[in-house]
């Protein structure tokens, strides 16, 4: 867990450090360049050949027109445009599903791999990463994750009990959240003893666990907290709780 800790604290580092150095970056003033102001302006222009190619289309499309018999214009507006507007429609329509069904089988592949190095991982940080980055991953569904739950109810559980250094907060706060994912209502007491964290972040977690297990056992203690914590993220997150569970 300590390792855990470490690698976050590294990241968030290297983040910050990242950040400055941009914001750096884009406040320095840049030398005044005549041939870049020069070339915004001939992007910002149009081009007056592609104008001239429009106009023409557009002219002959028009003189067809008025030369087709009456009956075919009435065709090819009651029956042409139509089918193509079909057309078009199905097109988009197939084009639509062949994505989502790429997006599928790329996340698939994604959750597959991920479970193989989750049961072949020994280190308990990582097998945490990789918890965490399954879960994320399934839109925080256990669809096609059931075989791999109870190792993630175990991992987020003792994260949940152990991580109590006051520097882990963020660790312990998505281990109560991802809990409520697993949708195992054994872990109900995990959760509301965790309301009781004395980290805001750990708190609003927890709620928002309990509201995804729609723990309807809970909603006294969710209506206390709701009116009573100091913290407005927890506050707001045992609302959304309760909304959750139709109270």
């Amino acid at each position: 867990m300590p390792q855990l800790h470490v690698n976050y604290v590294r990241t968030e580092e290297k983040l910050r450090t990242w950040s400055s150095a941009d914001s750096l970056t884009a406040n320095r003033s840049r030398p005044y360049d005549p041939s870049l102001m020069s070339n915004r302006h001939e992007q910002g222009q149009i081009n007056p050949a592609l104008l001239v190619v429009l106009i023409v289309l557009i002219v002959t499309a028009v003189w067809v027109w008025k030369r087709l018999s009456v009956d075919t214009q009435d065709y090819i507006v009651d029956q042409a445009v139509p089918m193509a507007a079909i057309a078009v429609a199905l097109a988009i329509l197939l084009f639509v599903s062949v994505r989502a069904l790429r997006r599928r089988s790329t996340r698939t592949r994604e959750r597959t791999r991920l479970l193989t190095l989750l049961e072949h991982e020994s280190a308990w940080d990582k097998r945490l990463e990789l918890a965490f980055a399954l879960l994320e991953l399934n839109e925080y569904r256990i669809d096609g994750l059931e075989s791999a739950v109870p190792a993630l109810k175990e991992l987020f559980a003792t994260t949940l009990q152990r991580a109590l250094d006051d520097k882990q907060h963020h660790i312990r706060g998505m281990a109560a959240s991802h809990l409520g994912a697993l949708q195992d209502m054994s872990v109900v007491p995990l959760l509301v003893k965790a309301l009781e964290d004395d980290h805001a972040y750990v708190r609003s977690c927890a709620a928002l666990g309990l509201g995804r297990l729609r723990a309807t056992e809970t909603r006294d203690r969710l209506k206390n907290v709701m009116e009573q914590d100091w913290d407005q993220t927890v506050r707001s997150r045992a609302r959304e709780a309760l909304e959750r569970m139709g109270g």
